[in-house]
């Protein structure tokens, strides 16, 4: 029997997209394991989240390397170590440098909290309101050397209401993405997922 899909995921902030992968994974509703949990805040509570669970869990401090580049290299070899299979993002707050997306192609994954490639960048949301748009959404894609340019996974529209803040927003498109993130992941570990230039084709399982 094969082994499950090991996971990484890399996270700056409270980790609450991490908590529903965790929860899917345990549940056995997605075909693998959140092997380790790195993050470039040292106090960052995905970090606890993950030792709740018996998880691995690193800080890795950026400022303790003398360029990006070495940085990753340490991402790199970490991930090299625990065998990781698939790299999710979820809430890192660092672009992922080109040596790191050449060494896992294909095989990173981030969550958007809009409709690519509509409101690119880490401001999103506020972007979105500002330009009066009347639909937003969540968007699971691959990572390439762009900032928000990979090939879609999975999109899911979240209407925007009259009198939505910035926050009231962010909380629905959240909601979606503790649907979809983990769909996608489990697409992937079920080998569901083809790459075909800008498209990414779902395999039926009689396809596989």
């Amino acid at each position: 029997m094969s082994r499950k899909t090991r996971l990484v995921i890399l996270v700056s902030g409270s980790g609450t997209n991490l908590q529903a992968i965790i929860d899917a994974c345990e549940s056995g509703e997605v075909p693998a394991d959140v092997t380790i949990v790195i993050s470039n805040v040292s106090d960052a509570y995905a970090l606890e989240r993950a030792r709740k669970h018996n998880i691995k869990a690193v800080f890795v401090n950026k400022s303790g390397f003398k360029s990006r580049t070495d940085y990753d290299r340490e991402l790199i070899s970490i991930l090299r170590e625990n065998e990781i299979d698939l790299v999710i993002l979820a809430g890192y707050m660092l672009l992922v440098g080109p040596e790191f997306v050449r060494a896992f192609e294909g095989k990173i994954m981030n969550i958007h909290p809009a409709l690519l490639p509509s409101f690119p960048g880490t401001h999103s949301v506020k972007d979105a309101l500002d330009y009066g748009v009347k639909v937003s959404g969540v968007t699971v894609h691959f990572v390439d050397e762009g900032l928000d340019t990979g090939p879609i996974i999975f999109q899911e529209a979240v209407p925007v209401v009259e009198n939505d803040t910035v926050e009231t927003l962010h909380n629905r498109i959240h909601q979606a993405e503790y649907r979809i993130y983990p769909e996608a992941i489990k697409l992937f570990a079920e080998r569901r997922l083809k790459i075909e230039g800008r498209r990414v084709k779902i395999l039926e399982k009689g396809e596989l």
